[in-house]
């Protein structure tokens, strides 16, 4: 493993809704959580959320692991948010930072963690969103903000200075950590290291790029090219 990756004191979450993707990130020491979201369990063909939820939480029962509520009305996202917590105790509960009609979940978020459930504030791309939901968390209960990164860098906008921004409103809860979500790339990772970010979350796909951090770009050029000549071969052009 590259001395890169020894050293990183950011913790990486692996990012995926595959039962069995799951339990091979669980079982790596180097990522230290995991987190699931409605779209990929739909993506992945789930069809009964809490069956899956449960069959997850047999295999993954230490390490920290997020499921998202679901309810687009406040009242019944609080309801499903307790149900959510109470099937273990390294699950968080993700609330998304508003409803679809641009609603403030910020109520639901205080009313949840002064209840002492474990919080994912999710779909976060503004630093006044940041500051909503940090003002309506409690100290003394763990949560997680998570900034989507990887999206407000889709917009053209570089996303650093509003993570950077994020990590100062949250210096003040040592209970509260910011969370580099939805990553485009592997060098994400390390950008979000630099500045002090403490979660990144990837998907399987991205973290398996971890086993190339450090790799010759000599070596990585030449795979390159006998990539392009096998699936030549493999196709049968001719010209």
């Amino acid at each position: 493993m590259d001395t890169r990756l020894n050293d990183l004191k950011i913790k990486i979450f692996a990012d995926g809704a595959d039962l069995q993707g799951m339990i091979e990130m669980n079982a790596q020491p180097l990522i230290q959580g995991l987190t699931t979201n409605p779209t990929l369990m739909r993506k992945a063909g789930i069809s009964d959320y809490k069956k899956f939820a449960k069959t997850v939480l047999r295999e993954i029962s230490v390490k920290p692991i997020s499921f998202e509520v679901f309810s687009d009305d406040l009242p019944e996202m609080k309801r499903q948010g307790l149900e959510i917590a109470g099937w273990a105790s390294n699950v968080y509960v993700k609330i998304p930072v508003t409803t679809t009609k641009g609603e403030s979940t910020a109520e639901i978020v205080n009313d949840l963690a002064n209840q002492g459930v474990k919080l994912n504030v999710t779909a976060i791309m503004t630093t006044d969103q940041v500051q909503t939901i940090f003002d309506a968390l409690v100290p003394n209960t763990p949560s997680y903000i998570s900034v989507f990164a990887g999206r407000i860098a889709d917009t053209g906008l570089n996303p650093v200075p509003i993570m950077a921004s994020a990590l100062e409103i949250l210096k003040t809860n040592g209970s509260c950590e910011l969370i580099w979500a939805s990553p485009r790339e592997l060098y994400n990772l390390f950008q979000a290291e630099e500045i002090g970010c403490n979660i990144i979350t990837a998907t399987n796909d991205i973290l398996k790029k971890l086993e190339i951090v450090g790799y010759d770009l000599t070596s990585y050029s030449l795979d390159t090219v006998k990539m392009f000549y096998r699936d030549a071969l493999a196709a049968g052009f001719q010209l």
